[in-house]
């Protein structure tokens, strides 16, 4: 006789385990721990069992179901329990090369050669964009329309710029799948052309010397905090990245040397950079050691924690609060500035200026320079743009007169 709900429902279980039949081998076992659905069936001449799932999880209906499966699979020549533990093993195998568990690997061994900020934004945006729709799915299965229309709800938002680089991320780990193996080819490979174009925006800057003048100007009479004053008088004459700027310590700081060594984790091109300090910057750094080299590890610490550098936004609401706008100047901007003027104004060889830019400078060789490649010549080409923009000020170096450039052909 069949089971029925109600009368799964309220058994109670005895002394011993023991079966409730519901036919066809299906029963239920009944002890202290629970119930359990059960088959029961013979394969090449053996008494065998299949676990079918535990009541109320699975219900009479599902046992049912599961068991019409099984005996499709007997029918066939299959054993059921063999066959569970392939799908078993086979489910396991796609969860450990899912394309979230790909990608994770992938990152856990590539973010070292990252900045952290870098690798954090990375993570995140695989997070936010790329795992709640390809995460859990193995990643042998997924194909290049896959990822489009991924990246194409990127798109959806505007943020094309993302898309494209998403699209760069997942090349990379597709790329490592296939290099360890997991996967045959590269999807990513097949969607060139198929994102929208990005249109390239430059960071606003003022590069014309009859506007830098104004501007060094304001910057000079700029009556804000202390640490955020000597912040914005020191990047014009660096011309860092303003995170490289604002993560600044004073271990990596020689004022008797005039130098400050970046080490390579906190540069973009993940290198050592090393940043000759004009006479003028000496003077900025003098200014503020005393405020903080006795509190916090950084030269331009936050107004809120001394354990960590200023915020990513106080160099830009300076500039704001001088009166420029973000179509106008940003803390990015002095880098443009700085390359436009010693390259058309004050002469000096372009690959100087790119090596102190941190720029990727290859020799006719095709080898990557050292951190001190040109160190005397930069040395002299940061004194004289340091000169040149105290001369703006006082309106005598729009044309750089009194500048001696290294020589261009040398």
């Amino acid at each position: 006789m069949s089971l029925t709900d109600i009368q799964i429902r309220n058994v109670k279980p005895k002394d011993k385990p023991y079966k409730l039949s519901d036919g066809k081998g299906l029963y239920l076992l009944i002890n202290k721990a629970g119930k359990y659905w059960r088959y029961g069936y013979r394969f090449s001449g053996k008494q065998k069992t299949l676990a079918l799932g535990v009541y109320p999880e699975t219900t009479l209906q599902q046992a049912r179901l599961k068991l019409a499966d099984a005996r499709l699979l007997l029918a066939d020549g299959v054993d059921p329990s063999t066959y569970k533990q392939a799908q078993k093993q086979a489910n396991k195998l796609d969860a450990e090369n899912s394309l979230e568990m790909v990608a994770r690997d992938w990152f856990g061994r590539t973010q070292s050669k990252w900045t952290k900020g870098y690798a954090d934004a990375t993570i995140k945006r695989l997070e936010k964009d790329i795992f709640p729709w390809l995460g859990n799915k193995p990643i042998t299965d997924i194909k290049p329309p896959d990822v489009l229309r991924v990246l194409r709800r990127i798109e959806s938002r505007g943020a094309n710029e993302t898309a494209h680089r998403m699209l760069q991320i997942c090349g990379m780990f597709f790329r490592y799948a296939v290099a360890t193996g997991v996967l045959e080819s590269d999807p990513c490979r097949d969607l060139r052309g198929a994102l929208a174009p990005v249109k390239r925006k430059h960071h606003p800057s003022i590069t014309d010397p009859a506007n830098i003048a104004p501007l060094m100007q304001v910057i000079r009479d700029y009556e804000g905090e202390l640490v955020t004053r000597c912040a914005l008088k020191l990047l014009p004459l660096v011309f860092v990245r303003p995170g490289e700027l604002r993560q600044a310590e004073w271990s990596e700081i020689d004022l008797g040397e005039a130098l400050w060594s970046i080490p390579a984790s906190k540069m973009k091109m993940k290198a050592d950079h090393l940043i000759p300090l004009s006479s003028q910057a000496v003077e900025i750094l003098r200014e503020i050691q005393p405020l903080t080299q006795q509190t916090s590890r950084y030269v331009f610490p936050s107004i809120r924690s001394n354990s960590r550098p200023m915020s990513e936004n106080t160099i830009n609401a300076a500039l704001r609060r001088l009166g420029y706008t973000k179509e106008q100047m940003t803390g990015h901007g002095f880098r443009a500035m700085a390359r436009t003027n010693l390259d058309e104004i004050l002469r000096f060889r372009i690959e100087v200026i790119e090596m102190q830019l941190a720029h990727a400078v290859r020799d006719a060789n095709g080898r990557a320079y050292n951190r001190t490649q040109y160190i005397d010549d930069r040395q002299r080409m940061m004194q004289a743009w340091a000169d040149w923009l105290d001369d703006l000020q006082v309106g005598d170096g729009i044309n750089g007169n009194n500048i001696v450039p290294i020589n261009k052909a040398g």
